[in-house]
C-alpha cells in the first residue's frame, strides 16, 4: 500500500477525478487538504475556509478507505476552535492542516485551536520551511513547532523536512527518539514532500535516515488536484529513484511509503506492500538503510549518539555525493512546489 500524505485540493476536483488520478499513479490512499490557495479560497478568509472544508467533506465522505480529509483552519480566527471541532465531528474530516502566515505556533492566541486538536487526538500537518510565493517563511521554522509538545495527544507532521532548516526539523523529530519513544508513538515526523531542490535531496534524505530512521519519514507528493496520474506518478518516481540511490532495504521503503503515515493517521498497518516502480539502479534487497533503534527510556544523549551508525552514515553521504554528480550531469529541471 502507498499513502500520499500531502495532496492539495483546489475546489475544482471531483471525487471521480481524484480516484482516477490515484489509480493511475498507483496510490492507494490520498490525504487531501481542504482548498486554501486561490480559486476563491484564502487563509485570510475564514468563511472561505469553511466552504473549503465543506467541499472536502463531500469529496471524501463515500470513500473513507481511500480518501482522508484534513480540514484547514486559521488559528488566528476566534471561531477557529469551533470550526475545527465542526469539521471533525460533523463533517467527518480526520485531521487538520495549518500554515503559519502571520502567526507563530508558540503564540497564546493560537493555543485554543491546538487544545481542540489535542482533545480530539488529531493528526496535524504544518507547512514548515521557506515559501516560494513571496510570503515570509519566518513563522515556519521547525523549532517553533516545539510548542505543540504542550498538546501531547496531537500527532504532528512537518512538511518539506523544514527546508532550508532541515537540521532544525531533524532535531525536533529526534527528541522523541532520544527519550526512547517508538516511531509509531512519536509526536513528530517529517513529510518528505520536496522543499529541497534536487541538488540537496539526496544529502538531506540520507542524513534524515541515518539519524532518525525511516519510521520518522513519510511520502507526500504536494500535488495540486485536479492533476493527471502521470504527474503524481512522476513525484513518486522521484522518491523511488532516491531510494535506489541510497540502496534502501524493503522494510525502510515500506515505512516511508505507508508505515509512518499510517501511524500518523491511526490506520491499520496490516495491508499489502507498495507496488514497485521500475528501478533506475539495481538494489540489493538485503541492504537496509541505517536507522536508529529504539533507545531505552532514560538513556543518555550520549547513548543515542552512539546508536547512530557512523560508518553507515558516511556511506550514505558518499552515495549522496555520487547522486549529486548524476544530477549535475543531466537531471530534469526542478519545479518548485508549495505548501
Amino acid at each position: 500500500m502507498i499513502i500520499d500524505a500531502h495532496l492539495h485540493c483546489t475546489g475544482r476536483e471531483t471525487t471521480d477525478d481524484v480516484l482516477h488520478t490515484l489509480d493511475e499513479a498507483g496510490i492507494d490512499v490520498g490525504v487531501l487538504l481542504a482548498p486554501f490557495l486561490g480559486d476563491g479560497y484564502s487563509l485570510d478568509d475564514a468563511a472561505s475556509l469553511r466552504r473549503g472544508n465543506a467541499h472536502l467533506s463531500r469529496l471524501v465522505r463515500d470513500h473513507p478507505d481511500r480518501l482522508i480529509g484534513l480540514a484547514v483552519v486559521d488559528p488566528r480566527d476566534p471561531d477557529a476552535p469551533a470550526d475545527l471541532r465542526h469539521a471533525i465531528e460533523d463533517l467527518g474530516l480526520r485531521g487538520a492542516k495549518m500554515v503559519p502566515t502571520g502567526w507563530y505556533p508558540h503564540e497564546e492566541r493560537v493555543q485554543p485551536v491546538f487544545a481542540v486538536a489535542d482533545e480530539l487526538a488529531l493528526p496535524l500537518l504544518f507547512h514548515s520551511g521557506i515559501f516560494i510565493d513571496g510570503r515570509s517563511g519566518r513563522f515556519c521554522r521547525p523549532t517553533y513547532f516545539e510548542a505543540l509538545r504542550d498538546h501531547p495527544r496531537t500527532r504532528v507532521a512537518l512538511a518539506h523536512m523544514g527546508w532550508p532548516w532541515t537540521d532544525e526539523a531533524l532535531a525536533v523529530a529526534l527528541i522523541d527518539r532520544i527519550h526512547g519513544v517508538p516511531h509509531a508513538q512519536a509526536q513528530f515526523r517529517l513529510d518528505i514532500s520536496f522543499g529541497p531542490p534536487p541538488p540537496y535531496r539526496l544529502e538531506v534524505l540520507s542524513r534524515m535516515l541515518a539519524v532518525l530512521g525511516a519510521g520518522s519519514l513519510q511520502f507526500g507528493s504536494d500535488c495540486f488536484l485536479p492533476c493527471s496520474g502521470a504527474e503524481l506518478r512522476e513525484r513518486r518516481q522521484w522518491v523511488s529513484d532516491l531510494m535506489d540511490q541510497l540502496a534502501l532495504g524493503e522494510n525502510d521503503r515500506q515505512q516511508i511509503w505507508r508505515g509512518t503515515a499510517a501511524a500518523w493517521l491511526g490506520l491499520d498497518q496490516s495491508e499489502r506492500p507498495a507496488d514497485p516502480l521500475p528501478s533506475a539502479h539495481s538494489v540489493d534487497p538485503a541492504h537496509s538503510s541505517a536507522s536508529v533503534d529504539p533507545v531505552p527510556t532514560g538513556a543518555s544523549i550520549g547513548a543515542v549518539a552512539s546508536a547512530v551508525p557512523r560508518a553507515s552514515f558516511a556511506s550514505l553521504v558518499s552515495r549522496a555525493s555520487e547522486g549529486l554528480e548524476r544530477l549535475d550531469a543531466g537531471a530534469r529541471r526542478w519545479r518548485p512546489v508549495c505548501c
